[in-house]
């Protein structure tokens, strides 16, 4: 039976460029509506930058341009990193648009028509200097509880107390550094607590969509029970704040000068804008889609951080302005680096950017990824070398190397024609199945699983190829019996047509790998679809590379900071100096005598040696240091040096540096100058501060 699909990522906000978090989700969404594709149902899949709020608003203030000029900007890189990780929407579009700021202002009357928005005076801090009220994240002070210095207004990270702005003591504005005012100031909300509301999350949150899908995964669910209680239990659900005050950039609220719809409002409903604009560029029946009775099946995946939005106010919204509510709301957990949260200034974050400019293969990542993934809400961890071995191993180890082997035998041997001895409907039948199966954990997002199952079929094929040692019959093919070429071609045809069945199961998660071996290797004219696991191929190609090995220099080069612009040409003798700074500037570098009390190489690094130093901390320090190639390990024990004792630990590949040690050298490649490391004058000890 076909389907009509209506799905979405969560929209980016559009102040900073994509990070690595962006990137899984849209991956895993993209391999999700590619199988349903495959499977012949039709799925309009958009997305669309969040650009509302304060924040914007901010940024572009500090960089003196528009709000749209900073929008614009990191809209233009948007194609680099979806073409690059094969990611394909039908459509992108922006909440700063006609279409959302229609649809926002049209469920807003309707919400009112409702009686389900009011207003209430509320008492929030207001910036002087600015102007402006300020968010809560825009307001630092003294933590009421610890004391901490410098916390921001909703929650201390030192002693993780939550309370109000109001309660910090000695506020101040990050924006001006004014003591910001209490005044009142009337703002709209959003009836959540209404019992229609309550009723109405509780049945839903519990229900299922069209196809006997729950909406919500049983971790989802048990998090809304939380705020919705159950049967006896009374809902904890507050009303909520649906407007902001001027300066604010953002979508006016009608009838209601100087008050925008809060960016929570209008960036969901984004969604639709996005789908309607893309309806009207294809000549589609948007209205039609997302009517209440309408059998198109809105699906959406998102992070479990704005769970909240998504499986109440959400939902609620859609409900009470008579508009289609959500069929599924599929929920992901957040990705770690060997076991740590994302951190760019520890060397663990992961730059989708970088990725692909140092030339890593996106499809490597799309495995990886995928073969984390399944349909609970947990975090996934990517681990530098768990990445090379299992792309190695897996694609080209298991999977390619069936295709490298076997088609070789076929086209020397047979001029690509495939035959088979066996029965063709026991094996046609058998590759159907199996991708029956792969399809169907696919769809239910137990990616994880399917690509098990894909390598455990690829095992069986390598074995049984191994067990009939074709290049022994191929060896005196010239003088073989007919029975022994037949024998060899159906070992190599049986082979390859596994291997085309493979291809098939693994097209919605390498689609630019899979669409070459469709049509080069197997001379199809279009790309596969669920149906072609059981087609037996007839004829072969000549085989051609398909996928390199990654090597640890690749992986080592995702983690270490891209090298600065090469500097301005200069008299031989040094390089142009750095650009001026102030004292304070220089003070904030913590620069410590160290001895190094042992040092060794890294194994499977060309450049680093790994030191051990003493601060004088009472304890020692790692830190990884580049300078292999100018020293040798017992050269340098017992040395001073100097550090660098505030530099952030940084995570990498071969494990955590905590700190740098410093090093003269010239930056022009062509002089040949060498790498000198500082040493201390005699007497200095070991956690004295250079000054």
């Amino acid at each position: 039976m076909s389907r009509t699909l209506f799905v979405t990522t969560a929209l980016p906000y559009a102040n900073g460029s994509f990070h690595i978090g962006h990137i899984m989700e849209y991956i895993q969404a993209d391999i999700w509506v590619r199988a349903m594709r495959m499977a012949g149902h039709t799925v309009h899949f958009v997305g669309a930058d969040d650009t509302h709020g304060a924040p914007i608003m901010l940024k572009a203030q500090s960089e003196n341009i528009t709000p749209q000029d900073l929008v614009a900007r990191y809209a233009q890189e948007r194609p680099t990193y979806l073409n690059g990780f094969h990611i394909r929407f039908d459509h992108w579009h922006s909440t700063d648009s006609p279409e959302n700021t229609a649809l926002s202002q049209d469920i807003y009357r309707k919400l009112v028509a409702a009686g389900l928005i009011e207003t209430k005076t509320i008492e929030q801090f207001y910036d002087p200097v600015q102007g402006m009220f300020l968010p809560d994240r825009y307001i630092k002070g003294e933590c009421p509880k610890c004391h901490a210095k410098d916390q921001y207004g909703d929650a201390c990270e030192v002693c993780s107390a939550v309370y109000a702005p109001t309660d910090l003591i000695a506020p101040y504005s990050t924006i001006s550094g004014a003591r910001p005012e209490l005044r009142n100031s009337e703002h709209f909300f959003f009836k959540l607590s209404d019992p229609r509301c309550v009723e109405f999350l509780k049945q839903w949150t519990k229900g299922k969509g069209r196809h006997g899908i729950p909406h919500l995964q049983p971790e989802v669910l048990a998090k809304t029970r939380e705020w919705l209680g159950d049967d006896s239990q009374e809902a904890k659900l507050g009303d909520w704040d649906i407007s902001r005050d001027a300066p604010y950039f953002g979508i006016e609220i009608p009838d209601a000068p100087g008050k925008y719809f809060y960016v929570w409002l209008d960036a969901p409903v984004g969604y639709l804008a996005s789908l309607k604009a893309y309806c009207d560029l294809r000549g589609l029946d948007f209205e039609k889609l997302v009517s209440p009775d309408s059998e198109t099946e809105q699906i959406h995946f998102i992070g479990k951080d704005i769970v909240y939005f998504h499986a109440l106010f959400w939902p609620a919204t859609l409900k009470f302005s008579g508009r289609k509510v959500p069929d599924q709301i599929n929920v992901h957990g957040f990705i770690t680096v060997s076991g740590e949260k994302m951190s760019k200034s520890r060397g663990t974050g992961i730059s989708p950017l970088r990725y692909l400019e140092i030339g890593m293969n996106a499809e490597w990542l799309r495995y990886y990824l995928a073969a984390k993934l399944n349909s609970r809400v947990e975090d996934i961890d990517f681990n530098p070398d768990d990445f090379i071995a299992r792309v190695n191993s897996d694609l080209v180890g298991k999977y390619i190397n069936i295709a490298s082997r076997a088609a070789n035998f076929i086209t020397r041997h047979f001029e690509g024609v495939l035959a088979y001895t066996g029965d063709q409907g026991v094996l046609s039948f058998q590759w159907q199945s199996v991708a029956d199966e792969v399809r169907g954990l696919i769809e239910a997002r137990e990616y994880g699983r399917a690509i098990r199952e894909i390598m455990a079929q690829a095992d069986i094929i390598n074995q049984a190829f191994d067990t009939a040692q074709p290049w022994v019959l191929a060896k005196g093919i010239s003088s073989a019996s007919d029975e022994d070429k037949e024998s060899l071609q159906d070992i190599c045809s049986t082979a390859l047509a596994g291997f085309k069945a493979l291809s098939v199961m693994l097209t919605p998660i390498l689609p630019a790998l899979s669409t070459r071996i469709a049509q080069e290797l197997f001379g199809m004219e279009r790309d596969f679809v669920w149906a072609d696991a059981g087609v037996l191929p007839r004829t072969i190609a000549p085989f051609k590379h398909l996928m390199q090995r990654v090597t640890p220099d690749m992986v080592d080069s995702l983690f270490e900071m891209p090298e600065a612009a090469p500097a301005p040409a200069v008299e031989p003798g040094g390089e142009a100096i750095a650009p001026t700074i102030t004292i304070d500037d220089f003070l904030k570098v913590d620069l410590r005598v160290a001895k190094i009390v042992a040092c060794e190489e890294v194994e499977g690094s060309h450049k680093l040696l790994r030191l051990t130093l003493d601060a004088g901390e009472g304890k020692t320090r790692q830190v990884f240091s580049g300078i292999k190639s100018a020293y040798k390990p017992q050269d340098l024990v017992n040395r001073l040096t100097v550090l660098v004792a505030n530099l952030a630990p940084r995570k990498m590949k071969f494990g955590l540096s905590e700190g740098m040690v410093l090093a003269a050298g010239h930056a022009d490649d062509k002089v040949d100058s060498g790498i000198y490391l500082l040493d201390p004058a005699s007497g200095a000890q070991p956690g004295m501060r250079v000054r």
